[in-house]
């Protein structure tokens, strides 16, 4: 059965907004940002969805770990990060409309953490804030049919795949399929739903986003719970998934203005025929991927051409 919801007008325009904002990406031949805005965005997300669920470790301290050093620590929020660099390294190769990929997620996320890392809850939850009950979960009885009819949902609906990973969050989190780890598991499969509309969503920090408006993300939960319509939440995530986007579109603004300096003083110094070694070795202290996105757009811009391909392609300037 379809999940409740309506497609809005508010919806549909910020729908528009993504799809223009990917629009950009096209245009700047933006399939992965820099490694460095790579590695900066994956320790937020890390950092935040953590952070959302009450870890104590801080950002230091979570690249401290992405970078292999010791910190001290909660031993609990240490593994929890640990765990963490895990499941986003392996990110990639979950297959988004799998069960079992998903439930092999969660043990990665929660191993040491829970009694049945990858595993449903066999007991019956519900969700305190303070000390008032603010949601009662589906009997653990209905939630391994609950979670095949999500998936099914996910694989089979005509829906825009953007708007069914909101709804994919959304439904997660009411059913709280798992003993403990659902806020992370939720918004982590979102992203992997997200990566097979366009593969940038991979780096794009939608958690920090969240955690930046930790307080409207619980209300709008709840208020879709009150409704029984997960339409609010929709239209939270939209917006918070344009404005994650679009951050991460200026971030790569910004490298790209050295991309503009770094090819027009390699096209004015380098003769004839030349290859990447040869352009990484005027442009100083980039790596061979820089070296590859700036031929590829110089190509694009057809200010060089090529001749050959692999590492036997040759390129040199297009006069005029």
């Amino acid at each position: 059965m379809k999940p409740p919801y309506e497609i809005t007008q508010t919806i549909l325009n910020i729908y528009g907004q993504i799809n223009e904002a990917l629009g950009f990406c096209k245009s700047l031949l933006l399939i992965k940002p820099e490694p460095r805005l790579r590695k900066e965005n994956r320790i937020k997300t890390i950092y935040s969805s953590l952070a959302i669920e009450g870890n104590t470790l801080d950002i230091e301290q979570v690249t401290a770990l992405i970078d292999n050093f010791p910190v001290v620590g909660p031993q609990k929020d240490i593994l929890e990060v640990k765990n963490a660099i895990t499941a986003y390294e392996n990110l990639p190769f979950y297959d988004p409309h799998s069960l079992q990929d998903f439930l092999k997620a969660h043990a990665v996320f929660m191993q040491g953490l829970v009694r049945h890392p990858g595993y449903f809850r066999t007991s019956q939850v519900g969700i305190l804030k303070g000390t008032e009950v603010a949601h009662i979960a589906p009997s653990h009885t209905m939630v391994p049919d609950l979670m095949h009819d999500l998936f099914d949902y996910i694989e089979h609906d005509a829906d825009l795949g953007i708007i069914k990973s909101c709804v994919f969050h959304y439904e997660m989190e009411f059913i709280h399929p798992f003993e403990d780890g659902n806020g992370r598991m939720g918004r982590f499969w979102q992203t992997r739903l997200l990566m097979t509309h366009n593969p940038i969503f991979e780096f794009v920090p939608i958690e920090k986003m969240i955690k930046d408006h930790q307080e409207e993300y619980y209300k709008v939960l709840a208020q879709s719970d009150s409704s029984g319509s997960s339409t609010v939440f929709i239209e939270f995530m939209l917006d918070t998934i344009n404005t994650s986007l679009r951050e991460t579109i200026q971030a790569t603004k910004a490298i790209n203005i050295d991309y503009e300096k770094r090819a027009t003083n390699a096209l004015s110094t380098l003769q004839g025929w030349f290859d990447r070694k040869a352009y990484m070795k005027v442009c100083k202290n980039i790596s061979s991927a820089t070296a590859s996105r700036d031929l590829k757009q110089l190509l694009a811009e057809h200010r060089i051409e090529a001749s050959g391909s692999g590492r036997m392609t040759k390129y040199r300037k297009v006069d005029g």
